[in-house]
């Protein structure tokens, strides 16, 4: 495993990163199915494919800017397989969240590619 991705696979602070920093521009992400995740850390910052059966939206209002949403989504980080999963309270975009290394099949099925690889 990448040294990178090692070191994001520990549970740390996050920012959800849209293009404005409000709730209401992180909703506009979800729809897009592509959301952007802020490892304050190491400065990472990195695009997910969003999981939607493992996202959580309950009690969260984007318009209002109140609750917290859980986020899991896909991506390769330099030539690994993972699993981004953050949480992220809509007052301030900020949270904890970390990467979780996953196999093909799950990667594929992440991506929504069931039956390749």
């Amino acid at each position: 495993m990448n040294e990178l991705v090692e070191r994001l696979t520990k549970q740390q602070d996050v920012e959800a990163s849209p293009h404005e920093k409000t709730a209401k521009s992180l909703k506009e992400e979800i729809d897009r199915n592509y959301v952007h995740i802020l490892f304050i850390k190491t400065g990472t910052e990195i695009g997910i494919e969003l999981d939607k059966p493992n996202c959580k939206y309950e009690g969260c209002d984007f318009g209002k800017g109140e609750g917290t949403a859980h986020f899991e989504g896909g991506l390769i980080l330099n030539y690994d397989k993972v699993r981004c999963v953050a949480d992220i309270n809509l007052k301030d975009l900020k949270g904890k969240g970390k990467l979780e290394p996953v196999d093909d099949k799950e990667y594929n099925r992440i991506m929504g590619r069931e039956g390749e690889g």
